[in-house]
């Protein structure tokens, strides 16, 4: 299991994380390209993880893609683009983002400062603070953690609908043999209403 370096993010980093993830998706959906993030902050170095969840701005909102990893030893810029190309293609939710939709879509990114392997997670878990990961035997998942305060999840919830993710048992956050990951970081957003990104 790689260690995440810590990583705090200015504001500024922030918003340009938030950009280069919209920069990367818009170059695969409408040329199918893989975009370079070019000359890269300071911060963007560090070798830590990242996910990027794309969202439909149209009825409820639906989920149009995420994808991410928090183990990865990827320098963050990259990290950040491989996230936003997997959450833009059908791997993630079942169907490719098409070009028409890309106005519609608000880009937000999770940047991986921390990972904390916990055995009681009910107790450890903090809602609004960590993404969580399940691993068992070959079965992985994760969920992001604006997702539970969007939903308004406990934390026994949280756990119980991240192994659902990983095709286990809704209880298996509580088996021995379930590895449950805590992830700490911080995430940016596009505002709906195409105003300024936001830090949640």
């Amino acid at each position: 299991m790689s260690e995440a370096q810590t990583v705090q993010l200015s504001y500024d980093d922030g918003a340009r994380a938030v950009e280069l993830a919209r920069e990367a998706v818009e170059s695969f959906v409408r040329h199918g390209q893989r975009e370079q993030p070019g000359s890269m902050r300071e911060a963007f170095y560090a070798r830590t993880g990242a996910f990027v969840r794309l969202q439909s701005t149209r009825g409820r909102g639906r989920l149009r893609g995420c994808a991410g990893a928090w183990d990865t030893s990827d320098q963050l810029g990259h990290a950040i683009v491989e996230a936003a190309i997997k959450a833009a293609s059908g791997d993630s939710c079942g169907s490719e983002v098409e070009p028409k939709e890309l106005d519609n879509i608000t880009v937000s990114v999770f940047v991986v400062s921390n990972t904390v392997l916990t055995n009681d997670p009910a107790e450890d878990l903090e809602i609004g603070t960590h993404g969580v990961a399940v691993d068992s035997g070959n079965a992985h998942g994760w969920l992001y953690p604006t997702v539970p305060v969007e939903n308004g999840w406990s934390a026994a919830e949280f756990l119980s609908r991240t192994c659902r993710k990983a095709k286990l048992l809704p209880t298996a956050w509580q088996d021995e043999d379930t590895m449950v990951t805590l992830i700490e970081g911080q995430v940016f957003r596009e505002r709906a209403d195409g105003g300024a990104v936001e830090e949640l």
